[in-house]
Formats: C-alpha cells, structure tokens, sequence
C-alpha cells in the first residue's frame, strides 16, 4: 500500500488527475465540431463556455480513472508517476475535485451553452469514468473498442454545443475516432506489453498475443481509411480534405502494414505518436476545407 506524502506543488498534482495531453485533443476535436455546425463563424461566447464546460467533464473522467486504477498504475512505468499511483492524494481528495469540477461543467454546459451538450457530455463522463474504466478494462480485450464510443464523442459534443443538434455529419466525425481508437491504443499496448501484462488487464497482445493484435491493427487501419473518406463521399467536405487526408492515411497504412508483417517495438512506438499527429492534422484539414472549400 502506498503511503500518502506531502507535495510543495498541490496544483500540479491535481492537474496531472485531468490527463491534461489527453484532455487537450478531446477538446480539440470538439472546438472542430463547433467550427464544422455552421456555415459562418459560431458564436464565440458560446464557443467558449462549451470549451470550459467540456474540458472540465473530461478532467473529472480521467481524475476517476486514475483514482479506480491507480493500483495498476503503479505496476507500469508509463503510469507510475501519477498523483494516485503515488499516493499523493488521497481518494477522498480526488473524489471530491473530480465532483467539484465535474458539477462545474455540468452547470458552465446547462446555463450558457445548452441541455442536450450537457447531458450528452455527462453520459459521456458515465461512459468513460464507469462503463469503460470500471467494468470494460479490467473484463475484456475488447474494452477499447466497446468502450472507445465515450473517446470519440468530442466533435458530436461541439457540434450540438452550437446547433442544439447531433446530425449525421457529426456522427461521421464520432465514427473516425471510434475506429481511430483500436490501432493507436494497440500500437501503445504493443510495445508496452510487459507492463500490461504486470498491471493484470486483458489488454489483447497479453490474452491473444502479439499476431492476432498486430492483424487487428491492420484490419482497423484499413477501415479507418474507409471512414475518414466518408466526409467527402457525402459532400461533406472538399479536395482539400480529401488530398490531406489521402497523405494521413498512406503513412497511416504504412505503419500498419510494417506492425503487421515487420515488427519491432520501435515502429509501434512510432506508429503510436503518429496515429495523435494523425488525428490532429486530419480534424484540422477538415476545419480549413470547411472555410476554404474548392
């Protein structure tokens, strides 16, 4: 049992409970979803007020995780420094500022932003901090994939955060994420196999082995490409998004296929902080076609 130790930086300590690189492209992929709503420029007050509010839900989802796994957190080297895993707060600590924050939110979304963004956001919180963390992980190598659906709600959450609404086009933008998911966590989950293995989850690489993941990889990365065209199959978006997105998705493959037939644990590694810069480049090419369009 880790003992609780005193901390000069207490802010530090419960900024690192949000996840704050994590937190950052959710919202970045939401703030893209806002833009995607509407023809012209959204209005900035309400760009802003659902920025803060779902920033602040997503914090209090993680803070949750990290309080549910912050044993197995401390058996890996990846996750070994977080506050919990260190014993820095306790969990009455993180119970209470993953409520304060997450009541925040809720009330910034209610009352300046509007109900369905608040209550689409909140059963995203229960999706990810209890479906996901609290029965998926610890019960399935398919928890990432079951459970990535609360990951890829981000650009649904803005686009009903303007236009009060969640049409087809945003759920396009949810089914990217949803299939991004499995390869770029696999990839991770690859080469970070013997701490898995020690934390005890089912991650696949431990329960079907490193063949079946890396054909998983691939599999997913080839329908990933089929996803992200639907944007411009529906007219959604133009040939900018298009050719930037056919540039993504040629490397994206590459590094699949080199996973799948030559594997090392360098390429998933490189595989793994490419599939972030992936997602980030192509959520911004949408957003510039959305004003630029030819």
């Amino acid at each position: 049992m880790t003992t609780l130790t005193a901390s000069p930086n207490r802010i530090a300590q419960y900024w690192a409970l949000t996840k704050p690189r994590v937190t950052q492209l959710a919202v970045f992929c939401a703030v893209i979803g806002m833009f995607l709503s509407s023809s012209d420029l959204p209005d900035w007050r309400l760009v802003v007020a659902a920025t803060i509010g779902i920033w602040l839900l997503a914090g209090a989802a993680f803070a949750v995780n990290c309080l549910v796994e912050r044993e197995i957190d401390a058996r890996m080297a990846r996750t070994a420094r977080r506050p919990m895993a260190r014993g820095e707060l306790t969990v009455m600590q993180t119970l209470i500022f993953s409520g304060v924050i997450g009541g925040a939110g809720m009330w910034v979304l209610y009352n300046f932003v509007n109900a369905l963004t608040m209550w689409l956001t909140f059963a995203t919180f229960v999706g990810y901090a209890v479906i996901y963390t609290m029965i998926l992980k610890p019960a399935t190598p398919q928890n990432i994939v079951i459970g990535g659906l609360s990951g890829a709600m981000p650009p649904a959450l803005g686009w009903a955060a303007i236009a009060n609404t969640v049409p087809m086009e945003a759920w396009l933008l949810v089914l990217i994420i949803f299939v991004w998911t499995p390869p770029h966590f696999w990839a991770l989950a690859l080469y970070r196999r013997d701490e898995y293995a020690q934390s005890g989850l089912p991650m696949l690489p431990i329960t079907h082995g490193m063949a079946y993941t890396q054909l998983q990889i691939l599999l997913y990365s080839i329908a990933l490409v089929a996803c992200t065209l639907l944007p411009f199959a529906v007219g959604m978006s133009g040939l900018i998004y298009l050719l930037v997105t056919l540039v993504l998705d040629a490397i994206f493959l590459w590094y699949a296929w080199q996973v799948y037939r030559n594997y090392s644990d360098m390429i998933a590694r490189k595989m793994f902080a490419y599939s972030i810069v992936y997602l980030s480049i192509l959520f911004a090419a949408l957003l510039v076609d959305h004003y630029f369009r030819f």
